[in-house]
């Protein structure tokens, strides 16, 4: 580390322009190749999975994506002779627009409510949504809506209408960014220091985000990726810089100059940033183990944003710091250094104090954060995993206002019907088809049930089953297990007969049921890989359990909130991120990831410098006090800064973006003002030495590693004994 900061500063403007030549080359090629994003949560094996698999092959017409579009007479019947010429006119213009294949108007009473008052159009496409361009998707609902007014109220629903929701505002990110740069500048003093991290944090995203649109190109991204390596890569990459920066100060503050300061920083907490930075990235790899395409490109796209963030932290800002050179202290600071020269640094004010109470009451306090902690997590209890849909879009979106109009005018279950896919085996599936309807229209939970379509060749039928229930709804997915369990096994009875249950909620339903099969062993190895990285670097069996439990304490506190706003509802409307219901299935997954890993981060910064005052001093009470006392201060900044970045980003409007955003928001919130600062060092003074014990015949089978190289610390207290507890040779300021 010391030789890559060396040569950074030596050759500061190389690094600069290599970073920046990185960034606009990578952007230049993102915006030749364009974007190929795919939010396929199809998993190969399933019967959804089959169930699309086989339409695709016997129906390729139905290959492409469709939308619905709504009309709603508020004066009277829409079959009226102006409500009909407006609406015809309408649908003939969509018909054609580009990327349109078709345009199914009412054929039947079956699209116009029993009121009369609501009618609605199948638009169907020749490409899937992924593929059609945003212009095209605006192109149809523009045309559509212009045919409202004069009490007639018309909207479009689907896949393709809701290309048009969100998008293109940056909102997010600049406020998350703004918020950084005023909680740098109140804890530096220096407008040079406090732009610093966020110069690097924006040139390192800015990069892998474009580099995400290439990995588009050659594996399966969803379209999430970019704004989820946004989120990270702000959020760690300003607080890895942080870090670096504020050791950087404190060896200017020492007397060293400024070239010296800069490598010794990158040397010293550097590692320590590459090591934090190590621990995400495993957690967010950690997903590879489940072997679903839709994850592992979701995985390598945040892991290489905290890869390009960790990269810039130790190579981009030693050279940015050399440039500025004593600007990185305030003007303040600079005089008192010139008047007074060198000073100790010793912690004191809140810091100091709230260690010292610590301390003092480490049962109390102990007992009350557990509590907070466990009564927080109590609504994970409830978590429930499954389909969000356009049902839980804002209530001004096109989109939620399509869903609206058809669940009030057909019932909730039209905005997911279920389809049956049978393949045929000769006359008496046939015979057994054409009786499944019956069978299926007299089965609870369903509302309606349209006619068997049979392919070309007469191989595959198709059945569409309106449910009774919304989409997203719990009975909806008790009938699909019904449907599977029960009906269609008497159906197929005696017959080479094969039908399969696919549609939205089917295929959510499998997605999360592999999730939920697989998140045992995945939590398990990512628990596993993080406690192995801590005991190889703290020589402890305790340190690592308790990062462990905290870990998990954190997880399930902030999906507890997470619960509460979007499965319960508390707030979610007010915050303009739809209705209330389920949970994504993949949310779990990649959550757990992300968590796990700046979890770490904390575990790492505050234990660290723990770690080095039990190995100065072999006093436990001291270790955990001054580690406690000298790492707070820049931990909670470090958090705030995250907390900010994270809740900005509800601001996308994006519902899935909105709870990430939320649960790492919370999770940092707790893990930094609750766990790290209350918590943990109330355990370590319970525990006392055995937070350090390891077997001896461990310690010779284990490899040695250091965050933190012996000979990088600075032995100050050799020149000043007096200042050893002012934590002149820690970790992080």
């Amino acid at each position: 580390m010391a030789a890559i900061a060396r040569w950074c500063v030596r050759h500061r403007l190389v690094t600069v322009l290599l970073w920046l030549a990185a960034l606009c080359g990578v952007t230049v090629a993102a915006g030749v190749a364009g974007s190929a994003y795919s939010n396929d949560y199809e998993v190969p094996g399933t019967e959804s999975g089959r169930a699309t698999a086989v339409l695709q092959e016997a129906f390729p017409g139905r290959s492409g994506d469709s939308g619905t579009i709504v009309w709603h007479s508020e004066h009277g019947d829409v079959r009226g002779e102006a409500v009909q010429g407006r609406i015809t006119a309408m649908l003939d213009e969509v018909e054609e627009l580009p990327g349109v294949a078709a345009v199914t108007p009412p054929s039947g009473p079956a699209q116009i409510s029993d009121d009369g008052r609501t009618g609605y159009a199948t638009v169907t496409f020749d490409r899937l949504a992924d593929d059609i361009p945003q212009s095209q998707a605006r192109a149809l609902v523009d045309t559509a809506r212009a045919a409202s007014g004069d009490g007639l109220q018309v909207e479009v629903g689907g896949t393709v209408a809701s290309l048009t929701q969100g998008g293109g505002s940056h909102t997010a990110e600049m406020v998350g960014v703004a918020v950084a740069a005023v909680v740098l500048f109140l804890a530096f003093g220096s407008l040079a220091a406090s732009v610093l991290p966020i110069v690097t944090a924006l040139v390192s995203v800015g990069t892998a985000y474009s580099g995400i649109a290439l990995l588009g190109h050659v594996m399966t991204v969803a379209d999430f990726a970019p704004m989820l390596g946004l989120l990270i890569g702000l959020g760690v990459g300003i607080d890895y810089a942080l870090f670096i920066v504020t050791r950087h100060r404190k060896g200017l503050k020492r007397g060293l100059g400024v070239t010296e300061a800069a490598q010794n920083a990158v040397a010293t907490t550097g590692r320590a940033v590459v090591f934090a930075g190590a621990t995400v990235c495993i957690a967010l790899l950690g997903m590879l183990i489940l072997r679903l395409g839709f994850l592992n490109g979701v995985a390598i796209a945040a892991s290489l944003t905290v890869v390009l963030t960790v990269a810039a932290s130790v190579t981009l800002l030693p050279a940015l710091l050399s440039l500025i050179g004593m600007r990185a202290l305030s003007r303040r600071e600079r005089r008192r250094l010139a008047e007074h020269g060198p000073e100790p640094e010793l912690p004191t004010g809140f810091a100091a104090r709230w260690s010292a109470f610590v301390e003092r009451h480490p049962k109390k306090l102990g007992a009350v954060a557990a509590v907070v902690m466990l009564v927080l997590a109590l609504p994970t209890l409830s978590l429930r995993l499954g389909t969000s849909d356009q049902g839980n879009d804002p209530a001004t979106a096109t989109t939620r206002q399509a869903y609206d109009l058809l669940a009030d005018g057909f019932g909730p279950g039209v905005n997911g019907p279920l389809t049956l896919v049978a393949e045929l085996g000769g006359a008496g599936d046939r015979l057994a088809m054409d009786r499944l309807p019956a069978q299926i229209g007299a089965t609870p939970g369903v509302e309606s049930v349209g006619p068997v379509t049979y392919s070309g060749g007469g191989n595959t039928a198709v059945v569409t089953v309106v449910p009774d229930s919304a989409p997203q709804s719990q009975r909806t997915s008790d009938l699909v297990e019904r449907l599977r369990a029960d009906v269609l096994p008497a159906a197929e009875s005696g017959t080479s007969l094969d039908v399969h249950v696919g549609g939205i909620t089917a295929g959510y339903d499998d997605f999360a049921q592999v999730i939920i099969g697989k998140l045992p062993l995945f939590v398990g190895v990512v628990i596993t890989l993080g406690c192995l990285l801590l005991l190889l670097a703290f020589r402890s069996i305790g340190i690592p359990l308790k990062a462990a439990a905290m870990n998990v304490a954190a997880v399930a506190s902030a999906f507890g909130i997470v619960v509460a706003v979007f499965q319960w509802g508390w707030g979610s409307e007010l915050l303009g991120l739809g209705r209330a219901g389920p949970i994504e299935p993949f949310l779990p997954v990649i959550a757990v990831s992300v968590l796990f890993g700046l979890s770490m981060d904390y575990q790492v910064f505050l234990v660290s410098r723990m770690y080095e005052e039990w190995l100065d001093t072999g006093d436990n009470r001291r270790a955990v006090r001054v580690g406690l006392a000298e790492t707070s201060r820049v931990i909670n900044s470090a958090a705030v800064i995250m907390i900010a970045v994270f809740l900005a980003f509800v601001l996308s409007g994006d519902r899935v973006i909105a709870m990430f955003g939320i649960g790492l928001a919370a999770a940092v919130a707790l893990d930094a003002f609750v766990l790290r600062t209350l918590l943990v060092p109330a355990l370590m003074h319970l525990l006392g030495g055995a937070n350090w014990w390891l077997p001896r015949s461990l310690d010779r089978l284990l490899p040695r590693i250091s965050i933190e190289a012996p000979e990088c610390r600075e032995p100050v207290h050799a020149k000043i004994p007096e200042q050893r507890a002012s934590g002149e040779g820690e970790l992080v300021p």
